[in-house]
């Protein structure tokens, strides 16, 4: 039986991918809505008159002599987004803060990837009232986070995340009054959301959408930004960055998931300030990593933290390897590496993330091919052999029957040999405790400082952010080849994914994912092709 037939490797879903930018967004006209009570009533046609009539979406000067004001009013029509396009937990959300008489608005990402059509990761309400009126509002509801403090409603099977005007009006006045100057021609409620829209990080993310007047509230060009594919800080970024240096973390995991640049301030402010992610804490490091890696979008976080510097202090082991085998900066080929990061991207979306173990195991399974370069074949069985949960025979047997040719490419991969048997099953568990020894040192600070001690432009770096806990589920993945098969495992049947046991790390999901990507990447299904991203 061909491996394909078995795995379904050959039936790999393909998501739809949306355009990465917006080269167009139609130059709209504002007209004046008529609230209404529930998000979930289907869209009216914008009419009759308001005051919202006399801002116009391209800045233009008004009728009868008057300057219209630098910020933006657009109609959410215009920019295509639908109340159809929010899910139904922020609809309940949306909806019961709005019952009571309170403002409601989207922020955050998640207008910007809505006018982009892109699936938003999550949602992010933002209201006028007072959290503790939020909680008493929703029954499953909890205030987490101590320096901005949120509530975490509890919708179903999934967390809406509710801030408050109110809680980030403080440290606006603290840090950022320096700055402040009111738009022309604002009210107070402009002002109020104007205030919150400038304590944001990246322009694009400053948007607010209302989904009951349908209008989006564009106060520093986020739109624009969107438009023109940019990347640029809300303030002026050397501050931004030194007000919360994990900004550039987030503005590397933006920039290669919508695949946008950066403006030129916030490229040399990214480069220059790089080692200050140094002072961050280790989980926070973690969590940002995954917020890049686990999402779809981990070929071009890599290349994007090496373009800038930053993979020489996240991942200098990774580093290394891209020095060693001469990749540029501005390199648009493909590596090993990237490949098998960009096979893993295929099966991911940001709605559709995988556990932090898949991307770290691949990494260790990475870095021992590149220590020692195997045969092929020993590369196949041993990825069967983990997807099976260590029935060697059974590995064998499959990985004997591929016809299919390897890609000769990869550093990492031997010229076929004929092995027998039983020197196949040792390689195989050979790499296996290689993999396992590499992932130990990824986790010694002592083996990471020296990762790139053979290149002295390079930062100094022992960063280690992968937790014990983590490193015990990785290795819990590979363990089973070494030591023979688990009792009472049972392999996944079939090439569906379960996405909702993949993001909580199930070792029979975890397993059948890496061996799809393994397999992937060592038998590509266009050989010849480019394959991977540019």
């Amino acid at each position: 039986m061909a491996i394909a037939a078995v795995l379904g490797f050959s039936c790999r879903p393909r998501f739809p991918i949306h355009p990465p930018l917006i080269y167009g967004i139609r130059r709209v006209r504002l007209g004046s809505v008529s609230a209404v009570e529930i998000v979930d009533e289907p869209e009216n046609p914008i009419k009759g008159n308001s005051n919202h009539d006399s801002v116009t979406s391209d800045g233009r000067a008004l009728e009868g002599g008057r300057k219209a004001p630098e910020w933006k009013r657009l109609s959410s029509k215009d920019l295509g987004i639908t109340n159809s396009m929010i899910t139904r937990p922020t609809r309940v959300v949306l909806n019961g803060l709005k019952r009571k008489g309170f403002e409601v608005y989207l922020v955050g990402g998640c207008v910007r990837d809505l006018i982009l059509k892109r699936t938003p990761k999550d949602f992010d309400v933002l209201t006028s009232a007072e959290l503790k009126e939020v909680m008493r509002t929703f029954s499953q509801c909890e205030i987490v986070g101590k320096r901005f403090p949120i509530c975490h409603v509890h919708v179903d099977d999934t967390i809406v995340e509710v801030s408050s005007f109110s809680t980030r009006g403080t440290k606006f006045d603290r840090d950022l009054g320096f700055t402040c100057k009111k738009p022309t021609g604002c009210d107070e409620k402009d002002y109020i959301r104007w205030r919150n829209c400038l304590q944001r990080d990246f322009t694009i993310n400053g948007l607010l959408f209302d989904p009951y007047a349908k209008l989006v509230y564009d106060y520093k060009g986020g739109v624009e930004d969107i438009r023109k594919a940019k990347v640029q800080t809300m303030i002026p970024a050397g501050l931004s960055f030194l007000e919360d240096c994990a900004r550039i973390l987030r503005a590397i995991r933006i920039a290669a998931r919508l695949g946008f640049r950066f403006s030129r301030e916030t490229a040399h402010n990214v480069k220059n300030l790089s080692r200050s992610i140094l002072s961050l804490d280790k989980g926070r490091l973690l969590m940002e990593m995954n917020y890049m890696l686990a999402y779809g979008s981990a070929e071009a976080s890599l290349r994007l933290l090496w373009k800038f510097g930053l993979l020489e202090i996240l991942l200098p082991i990774q580093a290394a390897y891209f020095v060693r085998h001469g990749f540029r900066r501005r390199d648009k080929r493909s590596n090993m590496l990237l490949s098998l990061f960009n096979n893993m991207d295929n099966l991911l979306a940001p709605d559709r993330p995988c556990h932090s173990s898949l991307w770290v195991g691949i990494l260790a399974f990475h870095k021992a091919l590149s220590d020692q370069p195997r045969d092929p074949l020993v590369v196949a069985a041993f990825g069967l052999a983990v997807y099976n949960g260590g029935d060697m025979l059974e590995a064998l047997k499959i990985a004997r029957r591929i016809s299919k040719p390897h890609d000769s490419s990869f550093h990492e991969l031997l010229e076929p040999q004929e092995l027998t048997s039983d020197a196949l099953t040792d390689e195989v568990k050979n790499l296996a405790a290689s993999v396992l020894g590499a992932l130990s040192n990824m986790t010694d600070e002592y083996f990471v400082s020296k990762a790139m001690s053979g290149y002295p432009k390079a930062p100094y770096s022992d960063l280690v952010f992968i937790s014990l806990a983590l490193y015990l589920r990785v290795c819990k993945i590979f363990e089973c080849v070494r030591e023979g098969k688990e009792k009472g495992f049972v392999p996944k049947q079939g090439s569906k994914i379960d996405y909702e046991l993949l993001a909580m790390g199930s070792l029979q999901e975890v397993r059948h994912i890496f061996a799809r990507i393994v397999f992937d990447t060592v038998f590509p299904i266009n050989l010849g092709q480019d394959h991977s991203s540019t």
